[in-house]
């Protein structure tokens, strides 16, 4: 099969299974492109007659995509640029300390609690796996997908600082969460590293694309600066999000990094001071188009995965147990640092509850997982990754906006009761019972 004929088909289904959901099911779009994609999938497994020849089409056609090269060397850095371009960097600044954290310290928390948990759960299932391979699987899975949640939190009317939070978590800790997957990546298949090493290539990694992000955002916003023409300044970004990323890879420094920094330079520097009204406009038009057509594509792929997939019941129990692993996981690496930050500053009711329940998985953790040499490891690791994606995005996803309203429900309560309550050192005369009443001249 060619690939305009892949292509072809790919964005036909997109668009037919995006009209079901619009005109029956409603729901978020993401999610419901791949729940659909996904009862597709299944009922071409189901042994119906003359469905043979479908599945094994389907098959081969999802053979010959090379998943992790799809998304992780093409359209990661679309999806990246078009979902920073429109993060207020002001906004951002505000919430530097928790983001910061999150997308570092939790990312690295998250791969060593659950390596070592799903270690455990692979043991006692008589799966030999070594422990690299389950800090491989921690990496993987450590990076949160925002497309089918900022919807969700909208539409259920959550804080508007809870929503930069999310968004800037998941720009950096996709970035950040690629990086620890390359250093464990090289630990275990590459020559022995000591711990120093280690820390170089990971500052390597990150701070190489945090700079190569803020030069080539940098030439791109002196060139939009000379120009008032939407036509080419569209084109200008496009080359960016595309130049960077490729040339980023080739000097072995972190591309979704660099990426994310470009978009953020441009989405706010350049749309300040080198583009016009017009123009600002047609670019925001154009990406997010851009990021509705390819998340479209990307979950419908996610949902015609299973097909692919080595379904073993040790490999589906293993799947079904990791799934309250890394929730868990999730919530001690986000609800830790999130208490300490609680010290110096306020931060919305429910933080904890609604980043844990809201951190929903997608195709980066199937993409790195396809990434892997072939093996019976990386065919357990890649059922228990689809396992955890599929969860997060149908029941976490479709039960988000009750979670935010709860959580708003019960921290409006709570406010109310403390506005009831008596100010310190005013007692009034039934507070103050018949000691008052002594006192009293």
């Amino acid at each position: 099969m060619g690939l305009f004929d892949i292509i072809a088909i790919l964005i036909t289904l997109s668009a037919l299974f995006s009209w079901i959901n619009y005109r029956f099911l409603k729901m978020p779009t993401a999610i419901g492109l791949m729940l659909i994609a996904l009862l597709v999938s299944l009922a071409l497994l189901m042994p119906i007659p003359g469905s043979d020849g479908l599945e094994n089409d389907a098959r081969a056609m999802l053979d010959s995509i090379d998943f992790d090269a799809t998304l992780m060397h093409g359209m990661l850095s679309f999806l990246l640029f078009a979902g920073a371009l429109h993060v207020n960097l002001f906004e951002l600044a505000k919430q530097k300390w928790v983001i910061g954290t999150l997308a570092t310290a939790s990312v690295i928390g998250a791969t060593l609690l659950v390596g070592t948990s799903v270690c455990v759960v692979f043991w006692l299932l008589g799966l030999d796996v070594p422990y690299i391979y389950c800090l491989l699987f921690g990496a993987l899975i450590a990076p949160t997908d925002p497309i089918a949640v900022l919807g969700i939190l909208k539409s259920a009317g959550a804080p508007k600082s809870l929503e930069v939070k999310i968004t800037g978590e998941s720009l950096f800790n996709d970035g950040v969460a690629v990086v620890v997957f390359v250093v464990v990546s090289e630990v275990a298949f590459g020559d022995h590293m000591t711990l120093p090493q280690v820390a170089h290539l990971f500052m390597h990694e990150a701070g190489g694309g945090l700079l190569f992000g803020l030069v080539t955002g940098g030439i791109a916003y002196m060139m939009l600066r000379r120009v008032d023409n939407y036509q080419v300044e569209v084109l200008i970004t496009l080359a960016l999000a595309s130049g960077s990323y490729a040339a980023a890879e080739h000097l072995h420094i972190s591309a979704p990094i660099t990426v994310v920094v470009a978009g953020l330079l441009i989405g706010n520097q350049g749309r300040d001071g080198a583009m016009s009204q017009l123009t600002q406009q047609h670019l925001d038009n154009f990406w997010e188009l851009v990021d509705e057509v390819l998340n479209a594509v990307l979950f419908v792929l996610i949902g015609l995965e299973v097909l692919v997939l080595t379904l073993s019941p040790k490999y589906l129990i293993a799947g079904v147990l990791a799934i309250p692993l890394v929730l868990i996981a999730r919530a001690i690496s986000a609800g830790f640092p999130i208490a300490l930050i609680r010290r110096f500053r306020s931060l919305s009711p429910g933080v904890v509850t609604i980043l844990t329940w809201g951190g929903l998985r997608g195709g980066i953790s199937v993409a790195l997982a396809l990434s892997l040499p072939t093996g019976e490891n990386r065919d357990l690791l890649v059922t228990v990754t689809y396992c955890v994606v599929v969860f997060s995005i149908l029941v976490q996803g479709l039960t988000l906006g009750p979670v935010v309203r709860a959580v708003a429900k019960r921290a409006d309560i709570e406010m109310e009761r403390t506005e009831l309550l008596p100010s310190d050192g005013a007692k009034s005369a039934s507070d103050a019972g018949p000691e008052a009443d002594r006192a009293a001249p």
